[in-house]
């Protein structure tokens, strides 16, 4: 059987009808909640999402830093494990890779024989045209009993602040986790397959950072501004054993270190 509705009951009837079908194409359109199952930070504002990721970073006991940075024209590869009391990793520079450990104050390098026969292969002129000093025999000799070994750096030496920095969680989160200029929000990605919301400082030197939107908003990656480097932050909170060298492992250098940037 056919039911037949008036003209007005019928116009009554498909506004409802039409107004669901609309609220269904808009609620299609815009898609899926983008913080839905998120711990809610992308729905802050850009400023407060950098102090909360500051926060976060602040309270780990350690953290994974990988990547590369550039600091006084100084150009450095980076793969570093830190926490609160000392850090352990390996620094690539211009000419040499090295590693390093330190645990409280107490610093550890070690590199092959070629960082520490540091003479300047290109035969320079940097002394007036002078050809440059190439290494004696006894040199040599040193170098092959330094390679390979962990040479302890005197706190007085002038590379001890320099080559400490690059295994002091503070100083280097500190360096790299504020954004310049004025922040703004970004778009929505994944770093290592976790979901993120960019952070960007100030158009042409700010940098871009990217925050977690699951569990803690640990920053997850920075690229820095100018070309400066890009730097992943894993490992958050996922402590590590710092251990002494053995004995056997360890020399004494005797004079001060060669500068890590020849």
């Amino acid at each position: 059987m056919t039911v037949l509705l008036s003209s007005g009951r019928a116009r009554r009837v498909a506004l409802p009808v039409a107004f669901c079908v609309g609220l269904a194409a808009v609620l299609t359109a815009c898609g899926e909640d983008p913080d839905e199952g998120t711990n809610g930070v992308g729905k802050l504002s850009a400023t407060e999402i950098e102090r909360k990721a500051q926060t976060a970073a602040n309270a780990a006991g350690a953290v994974r830093l990988a990547g590369t940075l550039v600091t006084q024209g100084e150009t450095y590869k980076l793969n570093m494990r830190l926490k609160a009391n000392g850090g352990t990793g390996t620094v690539t520079s211009k000419n040499s890779t090295f590693q390093l450990l330190r645990i409280e104050d107490a610093l550890f390098l070690k590199a092959d024989a070629g960082f520490w026969n540091h003479a300047d292969d290109e035969g320079g002129d940097g002394d007036g045209g002078k050809e440059s000093a190439k290494p004696s025999a006894s040199d040599a000799e040193a170098a092959d009993k330094l390679q390979d070994k962990y040479v302890k750096v005197p706190e007085d030496d002038p590379s001890y602040e320099q080559l400490s920095g690059f295994t002091d969680m503070k100083v280097l989160l500190a360096g790299i986790l504020t954004l310049h200029g004025k922040l703004n929000k970004g778009d929505r990605d994944r770093i290592g397959g976790v979901k993120t919301i960019k952070i960007n400082g100030g158009e042409g030197d700010g940098g871009t950072l990217d925050v977690s939107l699951e569990g803690a908003p640990y920053p997850l990656q920075l690229v820095r501004a100018g070309g400066a480097g890009t730097l992943s932050l894993a490992d958050w909170g996922r402590d590590f054993e710092l251990t002494a060298p053995a004995k056997g492992e360890t020399v004494d250098y005797g004079s001060r270190l060669p500068a890590t940037s020849d």
